[in-house]
């Protein structure tokens, strides 16, 4: 990283997380100057600090712990498995301080991207106040994120609620948690705790738990949550959060009848809002959402001249691949005058529960809004050799396909490895392949990646009653 200090830039970016430092990596690449203005988290904000990293540490922790103790095959060794909970955060926190060193700090070496710690404001005419320091720029980036978003449910102020951020530096495992939100992060930290030993209780205010996936997906991670001990509640209308006794009481409505959950904490995981306020954007033209995030065009340009945004503060999916696209997108548009988009139906997006939820591409109730004729296959991984072989066959999966063109335009994932399988379907609606394209693909036996083979050739036959070897 450079010791000199500047006060002009081809780009300065608001933000220090994915986004800020894939825009600053692309103007570096391209010869051009750049400044990261972090404030808020530290060097590398969510996904690093108290996002990806340390969740999926954890969950792999609990799942290690968790089926450890339900072995699918004979050959587990009898003793008493052991969980050190307060060991598993300290190794945790070690993870997370390696990886901001190396993927985040040690990146900027001897590059020209100058790291600068403080509230960066920005003012008209595309500069921005640091403190006492004025820096000037060619273009802005603001990627200054999000953080979790508290529901004005009646009383949930008056308690010591957690969100994702908090609960992971706690070292003490809470014996029965309340988690207020079953969408990604609501149902990772549900299931993660009740693996760690937590006696859970999910809340989603919506008729099903990960409303925006498809039905098919929704009922079997629900099935499989259920199945490990965690109560969820559907269509549950929290109305009032207190503490009583020692523990907090939750006052919800289920259907039309009142219910009452306790726990010793809650988890508040009800989605995210962007940090937009107090950087000075509306006041220099940057326009805003009814939601507060910063308004784009398909170029990722704000409202305001030579002003741009990627990242978490755009209002798109809130994945840490997505915003490090976006912060290269609007960097290589800003520096080279270019005018790159993004296909944001083909953006893979995962659930890393066990087993994992993935999609790509387009829902069958989003295919039919568009005004398409859609044609569908769902198939359960029972039908799968690979799962049968290995003992686990929870997982479904949901292709969605043009009725047309045969064109596959969505693939919706419930298996142990759907984050992974997800991806040869991305492929599959980048190439804008049709179920027969896939059909004709050899595929390796015995895999889970079998299930697309298998779910494309349901479009032309009964899979209940063919053999594995069907061409």
């Amino acid at each position: 990283m450079s010791e000199r200090v500047r006060s002009s830039y081809d780009l300065v970016v608001v933000g220090g997380g994915a986004a800020a430092f894939a825009a600053a990596i692309r103007a570096d690449e391209l010869g051009r100057s750049s400044a990261i203005v972090n404030s808020g988290l530290p060097m590398g904000g969510t996904c690093v600090n108290v996002g990806c990293v340390p969740s999926k540490f954890l969950i792999e922790a609990g799942n290690e712990f968790f089926y450890t103790q339900s072995p699918q095959f004979a050959c587990n060794l009898p003793g008493t498995v052991r969980c050190d909970y307060s060991a598993a955060i300290s190794n945790k926190d070690r993870m997370v301080q390696k990886l901001r060193k190396s993927n985040y700090a040690e990146v900027l070496d001897g590059r020209k991207i100058q790291y600068i710690e403080g509230t960066g404001r920005l003012l008209p005419g595309r500069k921005v106040r640091v403190g006492s320091r004025l820096l000037s720029a060619r273009n802005v980036l603001i990627a200054t994120g999000s953080r979790p978003k508290i529901p004005p449910i009646e009383g949930l102020s008056e308690v010591e609620f957690l969100t994702n951020r908090t609960l992971m530096q706690r070292k003490d495992l809470p014996a029965q948690l309340v988690v207020l939100g079953g969408g990604a992060v609501g149902l990772e930290f549900a299931q993660m705790y009740a693996h760690f030993g937590s006696t859970v209780t999910v809340l989603e205010s919506a008729d099903r738990v990960l409303p925006l996936e498809e039905p098919e997906v929704s009922e079997e991670i629900t099935r499989c949550l259920e199945r490990e001990g965690i109560a969820i509640h559907a269509g549950a209308r929290v109305q009032r959060i207190e503490r009583s006794h020692g523990s907090i009481v939750c006052r919800f409505v289920n259907g039309k009848s009142p219910v009452t959950c306790e726990g010793e904490e809650i988890l508040v995981a009800t989605g995210v809002e962007p940090n937009t306020r107090g950087f000075g954007l509306e006041e220099s033209g940057v326009g805003l959402t009814d939601r507060s995030f910063v308004k784009t065009d398909r170029f990722l340009r704000s409202t305001a001249p030579g002003v741009w945004a990627a990242g978490d503060v755009t209002g798109h999916l809130a994945l840490e691949t997505l915003a490090a696209k976006e912060g290269a997108v609007a960097a290589t548009n800003a520096l080279n005058g270019e005018k790159r988009s993004i296909a944001y139906d083909m953006i893979p997006r995962a659930v890393f529960t066990n087993p994992q939820v993935a999609s790509v591409g387009l829902t069958e109730a989003e295919f039919l809004r568009r005004g398409g004729s859609c044609d569908c296959r769902v198939i359960g991984m029972d039908r799968i050799p690979k799962a049968l072989t290995v003992g686990d066959t929870r997982g479904v999966l949901k292709m969605v396909v043009d009725a047309k063109t045969r064109r596959i335009v969505g693939v919706h994932v419930v298996s142990p490895i759907a984050a992974d399988l997800i991806h040869a379907a991305a492929y599959a609606l980048r190439g804008r392949l049709t179920v027969e394209d896939v059909i004709d693909t050899v595929h390796t036996f015995p895999t889970f990646s079998e299930a697309l083979k298998i779910a494309a050739e349901s479009f032309h036959r009964d899979m209940s009653h063919m053999s594995c070897c069907i061409e």
